[in-house]
């Protein structure tokens, strides 16, 4: 992305209010009045502001936009959005609604609290008509908050709330710029923002899959989620109190070995005294290594991965976690469940490769100490060597001589468990061998990936199948 000029907050907020076109409502609940502050404060807020509105007490709260249950939600943030801008352009669209677009931004935060025990995060949006009697569209962010106290977290906030107020009046035509711009004026170190979602005409041709890869490219937050469905997911919501089987791949595309499996583990996982079964989540995750080639993403590519994963029925989790203890360290934020990793024996004897683990003071001990310390269990499936035909199981696994010891603990306490009862038939299934299949023409392909996935590939023309149909 070519680099733009950072504008100030000031003049942002500042050029919002002088824009005559613009007018809406600030709605926040928690966390001080931040965001319209800063257009009040910066002069012509007249111009800009029809209300602000603090329903800081929750009677007064659900008095206003309904009882809920949680108040730091999407929910609630939602509910704020609707009545604010319905009420805008009730109140004020015979006066004025044939040269002025309405817009509510609303927020929802939880900043720390006196005792520093609570989770610090928020949920902020705004709904506006991009021009005069426009429908109306909608950014909803979810942001995490890392300065150790209320003030800084509010002054953050306020910063955020600015750069999306000025994002929806001024960059709704370029989202990228628009995702790019939430955090000027402010580092990571400050704010996370691991969920974003476009809706609304204006960004009718907007994929937001594409724009949770952009929050991971650009470093806004080191993983995102989305549903089979292609749903934004937010991660604290999607994983609180759920035990999560995970499945790290480059699924492309995925093939029957990859749901052998994640359903072979699923089996042992939810067989687990602690395990509810009900409650499992299933995710395979696509890390940034995997899917950057040459030091650039392919965005087609991406999408291609995605619409499989979507058809095998699977929450899909994009991620900056090379190293896996940085990957179980990201669930133990949102859950106390059991957590459950799948690797090939391959990736089990990589994982047992100390030059990873060079930027650790304790080196592979403190990783390992990280990734198992909450009972995190490693389901291990075997490989089959393509030429000798001989399996490579956790019991023949050849370790480093000095690991052996480490390897035979993790085996017997149960931290790395063999995956039973498997398809003997996916042993011989590989991506890059379908890959080639395809591109051979040989419709074996079929064979080896879930129906689903085969009517995907086919409809969609991915892996150059139609090119090869009309050639």
């Amino acid at each position: 992305m070519p680099d733009s000029p950072v504008i100030s907050t000031r003049d942002k907020a500042l050029q919002t209010n002088l824009d005559q076109r613009r007018y809406g409502t600030f709605a926040e609940i928690g966390a001080g009045q931040e965001v319209a502050r800063w257009f009040f404060r910066v002069g012509g807020a007249a111009g800009t502001i029809a209300k602000s509105i603090s329903a800081y007490d929750m009677q007064v709260s659900d008095a206003i936009y309904g009882k809920t249950p949680r108040y730091v939600c999407r929910e609630r943030l939602e509910d704020m959005l609707d009545y604010e801008q319905n009420l805008n352009i009730e109140r004020l669209t015979t006066g004025r609604g044939d040269t002025t677009a309405f817009f509510a931004f609303a927020n929802t935060v939880s900043a720390r609290n006196y005792k520093g025990t609570n989770e610090c995060h928020g949920w902020m949006g705004v709904k506006f008509q991009a021009h005069p009697g426009d429908e109306s569209s909608q950014i909803i962010i979810h942001v995490r908050m890392w300065d150790k106290t209320n003030e800084l977290q509010q002054e953050a906030l306020g910063i955020v709330g600015v750069n999306l107020v000025y994002g929806s009046c001024f960059l709704h035509h370029d989202t990228d710029r628009l995702v790019e711009s939430l955090v000027d004026g402010l580092t990571t170190k400050r704010i996370e923002i691991d969920m974003i979602e476009f809706n609304g005409i204006e960004f009718r041709n907007v994929d937001n899959r594409l724009k949770s890869l952009q929050l991971v490219e650009l470093g806004l937050t080191d993983a995102a989620m989305f549903s089979p469905q292609g749903e934004m997911l937010q991660p604290s919501a999607a994983l609180r109190k759920r035990p999560i089987l995970v499945e790290r791949g480059t699924f492309n595309p995925v093939t029957d070995t990859n749901i052998d499996i994640l359903e072979c583990a699923a089996k042992q996982f939810c067989s687990e005294e602690s395990v509810d079964g009900e409650k499992v989540i299933e995710i395979m995750e696509i890390t940034m290594h995997d899917l950057t080639r040459d030091g650039k993403l392919d965005h087609r590519d991406f999408l291609a991965r995605a619409d499989l994963i979507a058809a095998a029925g699977k929450t899909v989790l994009i991620s900056n976690y090379f190293e896996y203890f940085r990957l179980a360290a990201y669930f133990n934020r949102y859950t106390d469940q059991k957590i459950g990793l799948t690797l090939g024996a391959g990736s089990l004897l990589e994982l047992f490769d100390e030059k990873y683990y060079t930027e650790l003071d304790g080196g592979i001990l403190e990783a390992f100490g990280r990734l198992f310390k909450n009972d995190l269990t490693c389901y291990v499936y075997p490989a089959k060597d393509e030429e000798s035909g001989k399996l490579t199981t956790t019991r023949n696994i050849r370790v480093a001589s000095e690991l052996k010891n480490l390897y035979k603990y993790l085996l017997e306490r149960g931290g790395i468990v063999p995956i039973v009862d498997y398809d003997e038939r996916c042993l011989d299934i590989h991506s890059g061998r379908v890959l080639e299949l395809i591109k051979k023409e040989d419709a074996s392909w079929e064979t080896m990936v879930p129906k689903a996935v085969v009517k995907v590939i086919k409809d969609r023309c991915y892996f150059g199948f139609c090119e090869l149909e009309e050639a």
